[in-house]
């Protein structure tokens, strides 16, 4: 089979940077599926995206189809003489020309031809085609009097096979062999010798690296090498580093300064300036400290680098002065005086404005406070002033900064500092893998937050449906778990539910408390999904209803040591074998008369397992409850092989199924194990 590696690469003008890698993924996804449908075969695929690109490099591309058989099946045999003909019509052939064989239960006429496989070269038209109208644009342009559209106007195509150009015409450009450098350095258009040379070409060339990834290694590598020519530490953020790398083809690191006076502000503000508005890395010193310095990426390697530099740090100041007056106008009033201003701002259409979330985080703080041992005075606090840095000047201008600068400015109108805490840190964890609170407050505004934010929109009739979930309610419900699991937080998520619900107004539905229930366990089945917990120990957990998440958590613990015990399987089976023994009876409790015993290993069950009641009921360890479980086997197994429980004797049998009544209710004290049998 003959194959060829295939080029395809779209020139364009700067493309979105925040977009820029779900684009590339989207184009090489649709051009492999289109190439995947039209039965070609291919190699390794490779991607590559800068600025001003989209490429894909499919290794090893088979050069012509295979040909193939291609089959219709017509009318049965014994269908009227004109709807034969009129298949055969259909298929260009005559009645005779027509086969016939089984199929099912009745003989059927068949068309078979022989269908001669295409060349790929006059098929990638319409692939690359199709490959760039699937990409999803939420906001696509037009140009030009053209008549097709993309997310920025394309400008050149390259299109080849191995060496050869493939002819092709795509969003009204002609295919070539030709692209293009950078706009002001080195050769601005150059010719591609063959398809797998491209990523070494470019870089060769123009000094382009095209790999994303590649790319984004350099850049890292530049800014840690600029940071330890200042003798400092850089602070890269991930997001900010993709970010910056969609931003240049050509990165060249440098360094900036800034005026220390502005080190007066909190450093956050100062963070956030560099970040959203200029894309800087900052740096820090060995003690996490903020320098009065940044780290910026060129999309051009500078002969006088100090031009580059002075201009940046004079975009830089005006910035940092904005942060530096937000912060002492923001200073002059206080958040507790901000608070009639949240009255004003809408929370959403039926829960109320902030003004009203606030006193419902006030009050449900309070509560959650009480149960848990945290300040129910400090939580209150925090949980009413919250919001109140929302219609601050400095949250208006970097939203980011909510929670953070309510805690700064909680501080300076001389709050506690338990109440700083808590407001700077009620919004964790804002995403996967982010940080809880650390304080007992911080757990109980969050808490309150978030839950106030769930119990209302699903109030509403707005929660999550399929795969639509416009609020984030998934992501919330989550964060409020792992707060409570996590935190080891012992509160009973029924009545937390109920409470929340008693707080909003009689437009919120106080009958979704089920529901909301319902959707906390689906957030939960899906965070001990991740943690690798398998779903029989999820179930089995849940089967005895927990009233608290964290205590559902002790009872996975527990059950994850258990099931690792070489044991525990006999006594899972066991347990699922007394289940099904049990489903016909209800009300035996665990009143075992043991006058009417006849066996030796009935006796010595009911011994093993009166020593085993006394032990727990001294003990909450879930751990240890199994462990003690555990020392049922043997006594368990010597009683199912020698004593009959369904025996004529209605009073004996009674007694008997009391008994696996009783070892069943001790295993149900922790999880129902019978789910986790195999």
């Amino acid at each position: 089979m003959n194959t060829q590696d295939f080029l395809l690469e779209l020139g364009t003008e700067e493309l979105p940077p925040k977009l820029l890698q779900k684009i590339s993924n989207a184009l090489t996804t649709n051009l492999t599926d289109q190439l995947s449908e039209l039965k070609l075969s291919f190699g390794k695929v490779e991607s590559f995206a800068t600025p001003r690109r989209l490429a894909v490099l499919v290794h090893d591309l088979q050069l012509q189809q295979d040909d193939q058989t291609v089959e219709r099946k017509g009318p049965a045999l014994s269908a009227p003489d004109q709807a034969v003909e009129g298949f055969a019509k259909s298929c260009g052939v005559s009645k005779q020309d027509l086969s016939h064989k089984a199929f099912g239960k009745a003989d059927y006429y068949f068309f078979t031809k022989e269908q001669k496989g295409l060349k790929t070269t006059d098929l990638l038209e319409d692939v690359v085609d199709t490959a760039i109208k699937k990409i999803p644009i939420a906001k696509p342009m037009r140009w030009g009097n053209l008549d097709f559209t993309f997310v920025r106007p394309t400008h050149w195509l390259v299109m080849m096979l191995g060496s050869e150009i493939v002819p092709a015409t795509v969003m009204g450009l002609s295919a070539g062999n030709t692209t293009k450098g950078l706009r002001f350095t080195g050769e601005q258009e150059f010719g591609i010798d063959n398809a797998a040379d491209y990523q070494q070409t470019l870089f060769d060339r123009a000094q382009i690296e095209v790999d994303f990834d590649a790319r984004k290694q350099i850049i890292r590598k530049q800014v840690m090498q600029v940071a330890s020519k200042s003798k400092a530490n850089a602070v890269i953020d991930e997001s900010l580093l993709d970010e910056v790398c969609a931003l240049v083809e050509y990165p060249c690191a440098f360094s900036g300064g800034f005026d220390q006076k502005f080190l007066s502000v909190p450093e956050e503000a100062l963070i956030s300036a560099m970040k959203s508005h200029q894309k800087y890395f900052h740096m820090v010193d060995d003690n996490e400290k903020l320098l009065p310095s940044f780290i910026s990426v060129a999309n051009i390697e500078s002969s006088d680098l100090s031009v580059i530099i002075d201009g940046n740090e004079r975009v830089i100041r005006p910035r940092l002065s904005d942060s530096e007056f937000f912060w002492e106008k923001d200073k002059t009033e206080s958040l507790e005086s901000r608070l009639s201003k949240l009255n004003d701002v809408l929370f959403m259409k039926l829960l109320g404005s902030m003004g009203d979330k606030v006193k419902r985080i006030e009050s449900l703080s309070s509560y959650i406070a009480g149960v848990i041992g945290a300040n129910v005075d400090y939580s209150a606090r925090a949980g009413l002033l919250s919001k109140s840095d929302l219609v601050s000047d400095m949250v208006g201008e970097f939203a980011d900064l909510q929670g953070v600068m309510g805690g700064y400015y909680a501080l300076n109108d001389g709050e506690d500092e338990s109440v700083s805490i808590a407001i700077r840190e009620h919004y964790h964890p804002r995403f996967s893998g982010d940080s809880l609170p650390s304080s007992k407050e911080g757990l109980v505004v969050a808490i309150a937050d978030k839950l106030d934010t769930i119990t209302g929109i699903y109030g509403i009739g707005q929660g999550p449906t399929g795969s639509k979930d416009p609020y984030a309610l998934r992501r919330m419900a989550l964060g409020l778990l792992r707060i409570m699991v996590e935190g080891q937080l012992n509160l009973d998520l029924k009545a937390l539910i109920a409470q929340s619900l008693s707080l909003h107004s009689s437009k919120v539905d106080a009958s979704s408390a089920d529901d909301i229930y319902q959707f906390m366990m689906d957030r939960l089945r899906a965070y001990y999904k991740e943690q690798k917990v398998s779903a029989k120990a999820f179930e089995a957990v849940l089967a005895v209803r927990p009233e608290s998440p964290y205590d559902f958590h002790r009872r996975v613990e527990a059950l994850n040591l258990f099931t690792q015990q070489s044991e525990s399987e006999s006594l899972i089976e066991s347990n699922k074998r007394i289940a099904n023994i049990l489903k016909e009876h209800d009300n035996l409790g665990t009143d075992v008369d043991t006058s009417v015993f006849v066996e030796d290993a009935e006796k010595a069950l009911y011994e093993a397992v009166s020593n085993v009641a006394k032990d727990l009921s001294l003990s909450a360890d879930y751990e240890q409850t199994m462990n003690k479980l555990l020392g049922l086997k043997d006594s368990i197994d010597s009683f199912f092989d020698q004593v009959m429980v369904n025996t004529d004797d209605e009073i004996l049998k009674r007694s008997r199924l009391t008994l696996l009544n009783w070892v069943r209710s001790l295993s149900l004290s922790v999880a129902d194990i019978s789910y986790l049998s195999k």
